[in-house]
């Protein structure tokens, strides 16, 4: 899998907000100011950890919006990375935000570090989804929050089946065309299909240790925020 984001990084970017029609930033911003009302909690320094952070792209929208202290981005590829560091730099963002290889299983950081704990389109790729949320309820301080922003199929007819055409036909051709890999854009609608929808992945999240969960979908279910608050 980490060769797979290495290879695709270059048009990582472009693709998805091809493959999204645009939408996807709409997400985003809506779920960096969902976070934004509780951010940084009473008390807290505004450090947050964003997980599998790809390019940076969600990074760099908490760095505009909530004007944090600081961000580590944190990802299994360094290609991703390095494309990051370059946006951030354009940015005149790189004393906000840095980056940092990272195992989601098993995070270097002491217990209740961060004020924040945020993953866009990322949680679906990690190899253990009940470990890696352990982990990130670890890291994050009591009365911190985490946002999770994910791709999910429209659980409803006739979305449902669109998307499921759009997913399996349009998908991997676009994906194919432009970033040049055959895997990359199949596996995207197999991870979708094979992540929890949100009534399961509350149960999961209450397993990892989590109590106080909301659950939004946006677009007829195509994705959908989770924010949760770390009791004190």
């Amino acid at each position: 899998m980490r060769q797979m984001f290495d290879r695709i990084a270059p048009t990582y970017d472009r693709l998805n907000h091809m493959l999204s029609l645009g939408i996807d930033r709409r997400w985003r911003r809506t779920a960096v100011d969902a976070l934004g009302k509780h951010f940084p909690p009473q008390g807290g320094q505004g450090v947050i950890l964003d997980i599998a952070t790809g390019t940076g792209d969600f990074a760099m929208l908490l760095a505009e919006r909530l004007k944090p202290q600081r961000i580590i981005g944190a990802d299994i590829s360094e290609g991703m990375m390095d494309v990051g560091r370059e946006k951030v730099a354009q940015a005149g963002l790189q004393d906000v935000i840095s980056f940092q290889w990272e195992d989601c299983t098993k995070l270097s950081f002491p217990d209740g570090t961060f004020d924040a704990v945020t993953s866009a389109y990322g949680v679906r790729n990690f190899q253990d989804l009940d470990a890696g949320l352990r982990e990130m309820q670890r890291v994050l301080r009591p009365g911190g929050h985490l946002l999770i922003v994910e791709l999910t199929p429209p659980p409803r007819f006739p979305m449902k089946q669109l998307f499921w055409v759009y997913a399996h036909v349009v998908m991997p051709l676009l994906g194919r065309l432009i970033s040049h890999d055959d895997s990359a854009y199949t596996y995207l609608p197999a991870s979708m299909e094979a992540f929890p929808q949100p009534e399961k992945m509350e149960s999961i999240l209450r397993r990892a240790g989590f109590t106080d969960i909301q659950w939004h979908r946006f677009t007829f279910g195509i994705s959908t925020m989770y924010l949760i608050k770390k009791g004190n």
